[in-house]
């Protein structure tokens, strides 16, 4: 505990209540300010200086001079600091009967967090008892609480999105897996919109799992994601649904000509011998496309069936090809017209 000497001057007892007063002799001048005021700008070029040159009235209107504190003292006064920084303040000001001046005891009133921020103030800067300090504290509390928050709210939001990405990713190849191709299939149907859906089947691969193992045939998974994901757009969607059946979907009214090129050039790469720890692995693929109109009516089982049973024409035609579903249709109509008279009636 700080003994303070029954002789301690004025000023300091002031320093310490008040530290942010003014005091002003009877001529209207300051002679002594507060260790706080002071740090907002140079303590010493107001020491001495008139009041009115220093500080600037803002309310009441009809307070334009020191007389008229002197007059109608006390009361709450509205100031702004005319140096710079230039900071608006409130005080009250009270007739000081041992000098024949003024005291005014200032404050930042609600832009005190401002001014801490501004001028770099600590609980130091404030009397004992000001509740402002508390409030800085609670200030700084709920910023704290609410920076861990946002901070957890981040955390949360990237560990939902890694969850997210996660169970809509084929782990061994990194391409999307059947959710994922499900839940883009059901929106391009719910938005009525033009597409192309391609399902590819390995050709061969059986035999690389079974002659050269399962990392091998892992290997040649991982070159079949690579090779669709570089012959697609960005903005179609590859995916791996099953162990050697890959999916595309082609977001838009692509041409047929677009559509089978890309498939000739799927099967040509991956027609390549790929070399696995000494060993050549020898593949194709079978591909079944089927071309969705904008505005038709059909469910995702619809699609996928489509293009699985072009697919399977493919693999019953000799395998490393790839076919329209509207085309094998198309065949399978004249087939059954070409038999129809065999069997009248």
């Amino acid at each position: 505990m700080t003994m303070f000497s029954p002789h301690l001057a004025v000023g300091q007892v002031l320093d310490v209540l008040c530290p942010m007063h003014v005091q002003i002799g009877p001529n209207g001048r300051i002679f002594h300010i507060g260790p706080t005021l002071a740090k907002l700008c140079s303590g010493d070029c107001m020491l001495g200086a008139d009041f009115l040159d220093v500080f600037d009235f803002q309310r009441p209107r009809d307070v334009t001079s020191v007389d008229d504190l002197l007059v109608a003292e006390p009361r709450k006064l509205q100031l702004v600091l005319r140096t710079s920084p230039q900071v608006a303040l409130q005080a009250v000001a009270v007739f000081d009967p041992r000098e024949g001046g003024m005291v005014l005891n200032l404050s930042f009133g609600i832009g005190v967090i401002d001014a801490v921020r501004d001028h770099g103030l600590t609980s130091s800067d404030f009397a004992p008892t000001d509740l402002t300090v508390e409030m800085l504290f609670l200030v700084e509390a709920k910023a704290a609480v609410l920076d861990e928050s946002r901070n957890l709210n981040q955390r949360l939001q990237v560990a939902r999105n890694l969850a997210e990405e996660q169970a809509f990713s084929d782990p061994l190849t990194g391409l999307k897996n059947r959710r994922a191709l499900a839940k883009t299939l059901l929106q391009q149907i719910a938005d009525r919109s033009a597409y192309a859906y391609l399902q590819l089947d390995l050709d061969l691969f059986k035999a690389v799992n079974d002659q050269l193992g399962h990392a091998a045939g892992d290997e040649v998974l991982r070159r079949t994601a690579e090779t669709l994901s570089q012959l697609t757009r960005r903005d179609d969607l590859v995916a791996r649904i099953g162990g050697d059946e890959f999916a595309v979907i082609f977001d838009g009214a692509l041409p047929r000509e677009r559509l089978a090129f890309i498939a000739a050039q799927v099967i040509k790469a991956l027609e390549k011998p790929i070399t696995f720890e000494g060993h050549t692995c020898n593949i194709s693929a079978s591909i079944g496309i089927t071309l969705i109109a904008e505005g038709q009516e059909i469910t995702s089982d619809e699609v996928m069936r489509q293009a699985d049973h072009a697919l399977y024409h493919c693999k019953q035609s000799g395998r490393g090809r790839y076919a329209f579903y509207e085309d094998i249709q198309q065949e399978e109509v004249a087939a059954r017209r070409g038999i129809e008279p065999l069997f009248p009636g």
